[in-house]
């Protein structure tokens, strides 16, 4: 999967958003504030394919947190993503 052009991740006033840009995304009436772990995972894979074992890989070596664990945050953060309409 990949996260589709015209997303980007900003800081507001010390939160983590995602932001809407460009044409194709004039509708896009969504705030979606991201927490420290969800925006790095963001930041790793923005711009490139990734799956939800890309991140894994980031939870588990940026935090303390079992392989278990990470795959089910992740898996959530996926859908989450899906259901937004923010990954192809």
């Amino acid at each position: 999967m990949r996260i589709k052009d015209g997303f980007e991740l900003r800081d507001v006033c010390g939160e983590s958003v995602i932001v809407a840009t460009g044409r194709k995304n004039i509708d896009f009436s969504k705030v979606i504030s991201l927490n420290e772990s969800a925006a790095l995972m963001w930041r790793e894979v923005v711009g490139r394919d990734f799956d939800v074992e890309d991140l894994v890989k980031v939870l588990t070596d940026n935090y303390e947190v079992d392989e278990a664990t990470a795959k089910t945050d992740a898996e959530t953060l996926v859908a989450q993503w899906r259901e937004i309409g923010l990954v192809d």
